[in-house]
C-alpha cells in the first residue's frame, strides 16, 4: 500500500491534472457497479457495462476536470489556510458550486441516458431536491476537513475517495428511471 501511494505522489507531482481526471473518472466507474450492485442488487448477468462506462466518461469528461479547475479558482478567490479560510471556502463550495454542479450532472446524465429535455426537466424536479439536500449532509463536513488539511494537488482525490460512496448514490439517483 504504502509503494502505492507513493506511485501517486509521484504521478501527482508530473501530472496533476491528468491523473485528477483519471481518478475521478475511475471512482465514478467503481461508485456505479456499488450502485448497481450493492443498491440495486442488479448482479453480475444483469450489470449494465454500457452505464459503467458512460458513467466513468462522465467523471473524465465532466467531474474531473470541473472540480480540479473549481478547486484551483477556489484557491485564488479565497487564498489561506486558516480555519475562517476553510468556513469560507466550504460556504461558497456549498452554496454556490454544489447546486450548479449537482444540476449539471443530473442533466448531463438525463441527456446521455436518451431522455427528451421534457422528460429530463421532470426527472430533474423530481430528482434534484432529494440529491441537494443529501449532498448538504454529507460534504460541509468532509470539505471543511479538506479546504483546512489537504493540500490543493489532493483535494480532488480526497473528495474521490469519499465520493465512492457519494458517486453510488448518484449513480442510483440520475439512473433511476
Amino acid at each position: 500500500m504504502a509503494g502505492l501511494w507513493k506511485s501517486y505522489q509521484k504521478l501527482m507531482s508530473k501530472h496533476p491534472w491528468k491523473l485528477q481526471i483519471f481518478t475521478a473518472g475511475s471512482l465514478m466507474g467503481i461508485g456505479d457497479v456499488i450502485s448497481q450492485q450493492l443498491i440495486e442488487r442488479k448482479g453480475l448477468t444483469n450489470h449494465s457495462v454500457q452505464r459503467t462506462a458512460k458513467m466513468m466518461s462522465i467523471g473524465f469528461c465532466f467531474v474531473g476536470p470541473v472540480l480540479g479547475g473549481w478547486y484551483k479558482a477556489l484557491d485564488k478567490l479565497v487564498p489561506g489556510a486558516s480555519k475562517t479560510v476553510a468556513l469560507k471556502k466550504m460556504i461558497l463550495d456549498q452554496a454556490v458550486f454544489a447546486p450548479c454542479f449537482l444540476g449539471c450532472f443530473l442533466t448531463i446524465t438525463g441527456t446521455l441516458n436518451g431522455l427528451t429535455v421534457e422528460k429530463n426537466l421532470t426527472k430533474l424536479k423530481r430528482d434534484y431536491p432529494d440529491a441537494l439536500i443529501s449532498n448538504y449532509y454529507l460534504w460541509p463536513p468532509v470539505q471543511i476537513v479538506n479546504f483546512y488539511f489537504i493540500p490543493l494537488h489532493y483535494r480532488l482525490a480526497v473528495v474521490q475517495v469519499v465520493a465512492i460512496i457519494w458517486n453510488s448514490y448518484l449513480s442510483w439517483k440520475a439512473n433511476k428511471m
